[in-house]
């Protein structure tokens, strides 16, 4: 392909990585598994652009005199291609390396680093992409070989990992690990971003439902105990890269609504965090969830979010709120708490 066509398709490729990857981490149901497939064949066939970048620039970065702004740009997005590959598959087959930052977490940083020095590199290689530079059934046939390419790298991928018993074999969908199932307050503790409070005082606490409804409730402590009859077994999928099968027991969200009866027009429901923290679901979904109060048989531990946190089966661990304090009921979306998951803890 000539050269423009292979950068603006490089821009193209690593803007749907990007796009699915970030889309990627809302999803925890296997109804929408294909769109983690679409993400591993897009980037493996990156490979195939690369493969075709580095056959005419090669030589421009092995000879430092020749350097510029576009090969230093040129250079880094490669570095960064690599980075974000090899982390992606070592991950996806070995599940390594653990702790923190783990593979998951060091294959998104370095994702998001690509695409900054992608945008860097069009912009100082900028050349309009034009129709004359996409005609021709040659151009077509290494299109689809490149897709063709980048399917069957990923379909033997899931083969080897499979053969070989790899840890990759026995992950979610979602690339997540399994961790400390019926283990109770054992799975892993993770803070997002800024959130780290310290304990809430149980002799303090008051759980407010409000917002579009017909009466306000509020719960002390020992009411919410008293309350915490629902049951559920469910499944928490950490972007993080780990996911957890519990048994959790607490208050039901469709008795909480019950009791405050929300008006008409209400079409989503808020949990709101101490930390400022928020997150919303649809009405009917949210009737479906609860507030923990015990994992495994287990009073929450302040890591775990207690005194209460969210339960929302087939959501992503982000969503499920700790530390509830508030619950609104809202008549619009809450497109705001985009920004609150960036800025909570600051308060």
């Amino acid at each position: 392909m000539r050269p423009r066509t292979v950068d603006w398709l490089l821009c193209l490729f690593v803007s749907g990585e990007v796009l699915t990857g970030l889309i990627s981490f809302t999803i925890g149901t296997l109804d929408k598994r294909w769109l983690f497939v679409v993400h591993g064949m897009l980037g493996l066939a990156l490979v195939v652009l690369v493969y075709w970048k580095m056959q005419r620039v090669w030589r421009r970065l092995t000879i430092r005199d020749r350097w510029d702004d576009a090969t230093l740009a040129a250079a880094t997005t490669l570095g960064a291609v690599l980075l974000t590959f090899v982390t992606g598959l070592v991950w996806t087959s070995f599940q390594w390396p653990l702790g923190y930052p783990n593979g998951m977490i060091l294959h998104t940083l370095f994702g998001l680093l690509l695409f900054f020095f992608m945008v860097w590199h069009m912009a100082v290689r900028y050349k309009p992409w034009r129709l004359q530079d996409l005609r021709g059934r040659r151009n077509a046939l290494r299109f689809l070989a490149m897709l063709g390419i980048g399917g069957i790298a990923w379909q033997s991928q899931q083969t080897f990992n499979r053969a070989a018993a790899a840890p990759g074999a026995s992950r979610r969908f979602t690339g997540s690990r399994e961790t400390a199932t019926d283990q109770g307050n054992a799975y892993p503790i993770t803070m997002w971003m800024l959130d780290n409070p310290a304990p809430l005082d149980v002799t303090q606490f008051q759980l407010r439902v409000h917002g579009a409804v017909n009466q306000t409730l509020t719960l002390d402590y020992p009411a919410v105990l008293a309350a915490a009859t629902a049951q559920a077994r469910a499944l928490i999928d950490c972007t993080g890269g780990w996911y957890t099968t519990q048994d959790w027991q607490g208050v039901s969200i469709r008795w909480l609504l019950e009791q405050v009866q929300p008006a008409a027009d209400a079409v989503a429901v808020s949990f709101i965090s101490t930390t400022g923290y928020r997150w919303s679901l649809p009405l009917a979904e949210a009737q479906t969830t609860l507030l923990a109060t015990h994992v495994g048989g287990e009073l929450l531990t302040p890591g775990h979010g207690a005194p209460l946190r969210l339960v929302a089966p087939g959501r992503r661990g982000f969503q499920w709120v700790k530390w509830v304090t508030e619950i609104q009921v809202l008549t619009a979306a809450d497109y705001g708490q985009w920004l609150a998951i960036f800025t909570s803890g600051l308060r």
